[in-house]
């Protein structure tokens, strides 16, 4: 179950994270983006302004590819709100794109422990053991992202690519 921080209510229609996670399992993939939109959003309040503070430094680092600064913001945050999983899922993102392939894993572990139906973190996993040469396990956990977000356009490709590699039915 997801910790509800006080900050984690969508002032749109006051639906909790677990309402848009519902919402989002059983939409049109039309509406899916949206939401998906709304969940990371409600992710993404810690219910702390420093820690907020903190989680935008290290988004706005990784969208300028200053890989060493968001490592350093996420890190700054994962050691002050250690129960935040959107600051562990920011600190995997940065370690990916640094290719610290080992402590990304623990990070995106980290962020799933804290919150199991983190489908980013789930992607994660994916896209790391895709990376890493291991079909069978990113076609797994692209699986479990489907189970909560089953309109991932990009998780579906994923999917339909790595099938015949995980299932053994490459021709």
């Amino acid at each position: 179950m997801i910790s509800l921080l006080p900050g984690n209510v969508s002032a749109q229609q006051g639906a909790t994270v677990e309402d848009l996670l519902s919402e989002l399992r059983n939409s049109e993939a039309a509406q899916a983006d949206r939401i998906e939109r709304r969940v990371m959003d409600a992710w993404s309040k810690s219910g702390s302004a420093a820690m907020d503070l903190l989680l935008k430094r290290g988004r706005d680092a990784l969208e300028v590819r200053d890989l060493d600064a968001a490592i350093d913001h996420f890190t700054a945050l994962t050691d002050h709100a250690p129960d935040f999983a959107e600051g562990w899922h920011g600190l995997a993102l940065a370690y990916f794109q640094s290719e610290l392939f080992g402590p990304c894993l623990d990070a995106l572990e980290h962020t799933l422990a804290l919150n199991p139906n983190h489908f980013g973190a789930l992607r994660g996993i994916g896209a790391l053991y895709e990376h890493l040469g291991r079909p069978e396990l990113a076609y797994r956990a692209y699986q479990l992202v489907l189970n909560i977000h089953p309109h991932d356009s990009d998780v579906l490709e994923a999917v339909k690519r790595l099938e015949p590699l995980a299932r053994g039915t490459m021709l």
